[in-house]
């Protein structure tokens, strides 16, 4: 036995490879808690960024007296160092999930208003003029013409800041709550290279697939900004297909 194992040589582990299947398989169950953790942390910062953004982008709306302050504090909360931000926070929410999430929610915000304005300020004033006459009022031309015309912006801002968030997560380590970020953390003292290589590249998968499906909803959301049919239709027809489908919807 002890030959055998004299041939096959040294582990990847003791040798502190880069690649190492070995690290893998024997720490399987951690990359998939801290992964699960980083997505969990990724998705409900989104999602309340998202719920946060959309009356501070309709606020906005109202007029630059509005607009200049929202978009201002947003500004002034992205350019905060995420050391100095959790600092700040820390007092409030401890040493918890809740204190991370916030952060990130923070940061989410001046990327989701400013598409989300975007977006609503893009919507062809005949849009408006076309819901009036159907006789929207405002509350159902924002749900049903301008909300989803306004799509295409938004989830491009909810795209980019998944993936800024996916990455901002890692940050969380050090207060224990950053999922991968945890891993490449406890790794650099020692400089566990395998660790390091294999959180680091799970925080890059993440953020590709994340990307990836945010755009494949978008496609099944919008499918009137396919060009070649948008080229064939009146921006009539196309109001109309928009409020059938969010009706049938």
């Amino acid at each position: 036995m002890s030959e055998l194992s004299l041939s096959q040589g040294p582990s990847c582990l003791a040798t502190n490879d880069w690649i190492c299947g070995e690290y893998l398989r024997s720490r399987a169950q951690e990359l998939t808690d801290a992964t699960v953790q980083h997505v969990w942390i990724t998705v409900v910062s989104v999602l309340i960024g998202l719920a946060v953004a959309f009356p501070l982008a309709l606020l906005a709306r109202r007029g630059k007296h509005f607009a200049g302050p929202v978009l201002g504090l947003t500004t002034i909360l992205y350019t905060v160092p995420s050391l100095a931000m959790f600092s700040l926070l820390l007092p409030l929410f401890g040493l918890s999930s809740a204190l991370v999430i916030t952060g990130l929610v923070l940061y989410s915000l001046t990327i989701l208003v400013r598409n989300i304005l975007a977006g609503l300020e893009a919507v062809p004033e005949e849009a408006r003029e076309a819901a009036r006459g159907m006789g929207y009022g405002p509350a159902r031309m924002l749900w049903e013409v301008e909300l989803p015309l306004a799509l295409p912006a938004l989830m491009a801002g909810v795209r980019i800041a998944t993936v800024s968030t996916v990455a901002l997560t890692t940050v969380g380590a050090i207060v224990g709550r950053g999922g991968l970020g945890n891993l490449i953390e406890d790794a650099l003292p020692t400089f566990f290279k395998a660790q390091v290589l294999a959180a680091s590249v799970l925080c890059v998968l993440l953020a590709l697939v994340a990307d990836l499906l945010l755009l494949g909803v978008q496609r099944l959301l919008t499918p009137w900004t396919r060009v070649q049919r948008a080229r064939r239709e009146p921006l009539s027809a196309r109001i109309r297909k928009t409020s059938a489908a969010v009706e049938a919807g």
